[in-house]
């Protein structure tokens, strides 16, 4: 026996329980006439043209971190993706060991959240502009390449074996037959990732590295709310002027399912394309210079001493089994939160369309919010702890969740839901039964990987002084303790690439029953 769609897709919010179960046990008498404020700011921003000119100061240097980072792991994640390409390696050397290897090496560098790339880099190489491009384009670079080299591992190899058959060497006959339909995927993919970067760079500057994150958690540390809402609804507007670009650039260069009349098309996407790539060459350089990025002082490493201090005694000393167990535990209350509320608040508006537009906006504004600045805003109110980590944390991927969700139902055929209402079932059944069945396994399938990443980012909201390994690592950050720091970042390192595992293997089986 096996759930039906509809209980699976719900199966999640049973985390709600427990939630709802310990929440008035941790709020406190302080704080909600903040929360008030906060609110009412949002209607009426800062408009003083010197905190304009600092915000959008600090909005270019993000922006331009955030550029330099992902064109940095973009053209590094097309090279290493190339090189742990199985059937790259098939073709030119008949094997496929390399390619095991390389995947091996990248496993590490994406398994650890760029907020702590930031962090170590910033200890070895001091504060300048390449810590933050470095801490963005290293994670970055090697999902990319995980990414590239799944894509071309998936393409059908007909073309290349025929081409092989011919006589046509194998580098020209990989790139004849594998590129033109691998461009597509590698754009949206990186458009995706470029929508990230200008998070990560957010986030990055909460935590001291500059730009508006900087200031964003000023004006919020102040209580200067007028200040922080002029400042997000700057940020607002770039996140919808770039996904609105990138949507434009998809819908243009999406490659036609029938290749017979369409040659001419699809030679001009591609051309397009490349051209794009090149182009971005020289913006990057013009940007590198603008902020100051100077390549050569990664030669310059400090030494991190206490390494072979002999403290190991300290490191396993550490409360192991409770700093492991909050980790896990924080994902799994965040990730049911993500996952189970999005359809469930879906439902719950599903006979009132303003409701649903409003639902969207609030998704908007939690995608946007870096999770350190939302258990900051939750500290008001809410005891710090277990909960409200996973409270930030939920929050800020339920915004991602839910805008993937309500485009999944907008792609979808709504002839089953059509159907449903048109034979006498209410707008929350029939959506039930007609929309979100047809999208909750490959709904589950990316949660499934965004719990994953809901791993990787428990470090943000426990650098913040919450709970699990991200906790440990602030204290011995702020001890010098570098023993205990690379002894925490392997194991978190560890349990990352587990996790990625067992959502892999999930996502896996769930794509296969959809």
């Amino acid at each position: 026996m096996r759930p039906a769609a509809p209980l699976l897709l719900l199966l999640p919010a049973l985390v709600l329980v427990p939630l709802l179960l310990a929440l008035p046990g941790l709020l406190h008498g302080g704080g909600w006439d903040l929360i008030a404020d906060f609110a009412a700011a949002a209607l009426t921003p800062s408009l003083d043209p010197l905190v304009l000119h600092s915000l959008l100061s600090g909005l270019g240097v993000t922006v331009a971190m955030a550029l330099l980072g992902w064109g940095t792991s973009l053209f590094a994640g097309l090279v290493l993706g190339l090189a742990s390409s199985r059937t790259i390696w098939r073709t030119l050397l008949g094997h496929e060991l390399p390619a095991q290897l390389i995947r091996r090496l990248l496993a590490l560098p994406r398994s650890i959240h760029e907020l702590l790339w930031g962090l170590l880099l910033l200890q070895v190489l001091g504060l300048q502009p390449v810590v933050a491009v470095l801490a963005i384009a290293i994670p970055y670079g090697a999902l990319v390449a995980r990414v590239v080299s799944d894509l071309l591992d998936a393409l059908p190899t007909a073309n290349l074996e025929a081409l092989r058959a011919s006589g046509a060497p194998a580098p020209a006959a990989l790139l004849t037959a594998l590129g033109p339909p691998l461009l597509p995927g590698v754009l949206s993919y990186g458009g995706y990732r470029l929508e990230c970067a200008l998070r990560s760079a957010t986030l990055l500057g909460v935590f001291g590295l500059g730009g508006l994150g900087t200031e964003l958690k000023l004006t919020l540390q102040s209580l200067e709310f007028h200040e922080l809402w002029s400042g997000l609804w700057l940020l607002l507007a770039v996140m919808l002027a770039l996904e609105t670009g990138v949507g434009l650039l998809r819908r243009r260069w999406a490659m036609p399912r029938r290749l017979g009349l369409h040659q001419l098309a699809v030679g001009r996407r591609g051309r397009e394309m490349v051209l794009a790539l090149l182009a971005l060459v020289p913006l990057l350089l013009l940007l590198g210079r603008a902020m100051g990025v100077e390549p050569a002082a990664l030669a310059h490493w400090q030494p991190l001493p206490g390494l072979a201090s002999g403290r190991w005694q300290a490191v396993l000393s550490l409360p192991w089994p409770q700093l492991v167990s909050g980790t896990l535990l924080l994902t799994v209350l965040a990730a049911g939160l993500a996952v189970g509320l999005a359809p469930l608040l879906l439902l719950v508006t599903a006979p009132w369309p303003w409701a649903r537009r409003l639902l969207g906006f609030g998704w908007m504004l939690a995608r946007l919010w870096p999770p350190p600045l939302t258990l900051l805003l939750l500290l008001f109110v809410l005891k710090p702890g277990l909960i409200t980590a996973a409270l930030a944390l939920g929050l800020h991927n339920l915004g991602i969740l839910g805008r993937l969700l309500r485009e999944s139902l907008q792609d979808g055929s709504p002839a089953a839901e059509q159907a449903l209402v048109a034979a006498g079932s209410g707008p929350r059944l029939a959506l039930l039964y007609g929309g979100l069945s047809g999208v909750a396994r490959p709904y589950l399938a990316y949660g499934a990987y965004r719990s994953d990443v809901m791993l990787r980012e428990t470090v943000v909201v426990g650098l913040a002084g919450a709970v699990g390994l991200g906790s440990q690592m602030l204290e011995s950050l702020s001890s010098f303790a570098w023993d205990q720091l690379a002894a925490l970042v392997l194991v978190y390192a560890l349990l990352t690439l587990a996790g990625e595992d067992l959502s892999d293997r999930l996502r896996r089986r769930l794509l296969r029953q959809a």
